[in-house]
C-alpha cells in the first residue's frame, strides 16, 4: 500500500492543529503554554513574596513625585519565539539582567503604558478603563513587531500585582498609584529584524499630581520648527522611541519660561498634542455656538484613554457641539482675537486634565481666557469623582 506523502503531511498538520502546537513542530515545555500567541492563564500566576527585610518604606504621600517612588514587588512575563509565553510571575522589585546586544538598547524595540489605580473614599480599590489601555497596548506591539497576549488575563495578573501591594495605593483623594506595563525585546541580536525574545513586565509608583503646582494653568511654546510626529510614522503608538527626541525640546521651552511645548505640525501649523496630553479647545465657532474642539486620530496623535473618555462625558451631557477634527494655529488665533476662545486644556493619565494660560508663538504671547465656569475644572472634578468612587461608573473597575 502507497500513502500519498502529501496526505501526511495534512495528517501531521491536523493532528499538531488537534492538540494546540505550533507549527513548528515543537511540543510544549514545562512551563510553557500549548499555544505560544497566548499567555498563560492567570491560574498559572506564581507569586514570590518578599520576606519582612524586603519591604521598602513608603513615603507620605506629601513626598509623592511622579515616577520616583516603586512598590515591593513587580510582574513578569517572558517570551520567546519557539517556546511562546512563560508563566507570568509576582517576585519582589529587582533589578533587570540584559545582555548588552539586546535589541531593546540598539533599535528602541520597546513600549509601554501608563494606567492608575485609585482608592476610593469608600476604601475601594479601582482601575480605570483597564481595557482601553490593554487595546492600545497590543496594537502598539503589533506596530513594534512585538508578540499579542490576552488582555483579560493581563489585567487579571495587574489587578493581583496590585493587592500584593495594596498599601502602596495612597490613602489621598489628590494621589494615585501608577501603573507602568513594559514590554521590550530582549534578545542579543544585532541584526535588524522581528525579536525572538521579550519580556513584559509591570511597575507600580504611589504618584502625587503630575505638575507640583496642582491645577494651574500652563504656558506653552509652540515652534513649528519641531515636529513631534508626522504621516505614516508612529506618533499614535505608545513606545519610548517617541518621547526621547521630545525632551531636548521640552527643556528649551523651560529656558524661555515656558511649562510645555505645544506640538504643531505641517504648513498650516496643526495643532497635535501639548507636551505628552491630547489638547482640547472650548470655543464659539463662527455661528456663535459653543464647540469642544480635538485633533482626529489621523496617526499624529495618540488615541488617549482621557481624550476618550472627555469626548464620551461631552456628548453624555449634549450641552454643546463635540467635533473632532484638524485645528490651526490660524484658526487659534483668529478665534482669540474674536474673543470666542473660551478655554484650552490639555488631557492625560498622569495629569487627567490641565487648563493652559498662554501661548507663545512666533515672538507673540497669546493669554488664553478661561471660561466660567470652567470646562477643564468640570471635566476633571467629574474625572475624580469616578476615579475616587463619589459615583458609581462602568468605567471604574474594582479591583
Amino acid at each position: 500500500m502507497v500513502i500519498d506523502p502529501w496526505l501526511l503531511h495534512y495528517l501531521a498538520i491536523f493532528f499538531l492543529l488537534g492538540k494546540g502546537y505550533p507549527f513548528t513542530g515543537d511540543t510544549p515545555q514545562e512551563g510553557y503554554p500549548a499555544n505560544p500567541r497566548y499567555l498563560h492563564p492567570f491560574s498559572d500566576l506564581e507569586e514570590k513574596i518578599c520576606t519582612p527585610d524586603q519591604l521598602r518604606p513608603k513615603p507620605d504621600n506629601s513626598a509623592l513625585v511622579f515616577g520616583k517612588y516603586f512598590t515591593d514587588h513587580m510582574l513578569e512575563v517572558s517570551w520567546d519565539s519557539k517556546r511562546g509565553w512563560a508563566k507570568p510571575v509576582i517576585s519582589p522589585m529587582h533589578n533587570l539582567q540584559l545582555h548588552p546586544g539586546a535589541k531593546v538598547l540598539h533599535y528602541a524595540i520597546e513600549l509601554f503604558e501608563g494606567m492608575k489605580a485609585y482608592r476610593g473614599e469608600d476604601g475601594c480599590l479601582r482601575l480605570f478603563r483597564p481595557d482601553r489601555n490593554m487595546a492600545r497596548m497590543l496594537s502598539t506591539a503589533k506596530r513594534s513587531s512585538l508578540p499579542t497576549f490576552d488582555a483579560e488575563e493581563m489585567i487579571k495578573c495587574i489587578k493581583r500585582l496590585i493587592q500584593i501591594d495594596k498599601e502602596w495605593v495612597p490613602y489621598s483623594t489628590t494621589s494615585s498609584l501608577y501603573i507602568r506595563p513594559t514590554f521590550i525585546a530582549t534578545d542579543p541580536s544585532l541584526g535588524v529584524a522581528s525579536p525572538n525574545e521579550a519580556l513584559l513586565y509591570v511597575l507600580l509608583c504611589p504618584v502625587g499630581p503630575y505638575f507640583t503646582s496642582g491645577f494651574k494653568p500652563i504656558s506653552l511654546m509652540a515652534d513649528p520648527q519641531y515636529v513631534r510626529s508626522w504621516p505614516g510614522g508612529c506618533g499614535a503608538m505608545k513606545m519610548g522611541a517617541n518621547y526621547a527626541p521630545t525632551i531636548y525640546i521640552q527643556k528649551q521651552s523651560e529656558l524661555l519660561g515656558h511649562q510645555q511645548v505645544l506640538w504643531l505640525y505641517g504648513a498650516d501649523h496643526q495643532l497635535t498634542e501639548v507636551g505628552t496630553m491630547n489638547i482640547f479647545l472650548f470655543m464659539l465657532n463662527s455661528n456663535g455656538e459653543r464647540e469642544l474642539v480635538t485633533p482626529p486620530l489621523d496617526g499624529l496623535i495618540l488615541p488617549g484613554v482621557t481624550r476618550l473618555s472627555l469626548l464620551e462625558l461631552a456628548r453624555e451631557w449634549k450641552e454643546f457641539r463635540v467635533v473632532e477634527r484638524t485645528i490651526t494655529m490660524a484658526e487659534v488665533i483668529q478665534a482669540h482675537e474674536e474673543k470666542r476662545l473660551l478655554e484650552i486644556f490639555g488631557a492625560g493619565t498622569a495629569c487627567v486634565v490641565c487648563p493652559v494660560s498662554s501661548i507663545s508663538y512666533h515672538g507673540r504671547e497669546y493669554n488664553i481666557p478661561r471660561s466660567q465656569p470652567s470646562l477643564s475644572q468640570r471635566f476633571l472634578k467629574t474625572m475624580s469623582d469616578i476615579h475616587y468612587g463619589r459615583v458609581q461608573h462602568p468605567w471604574a473597575v474594582d479591583i
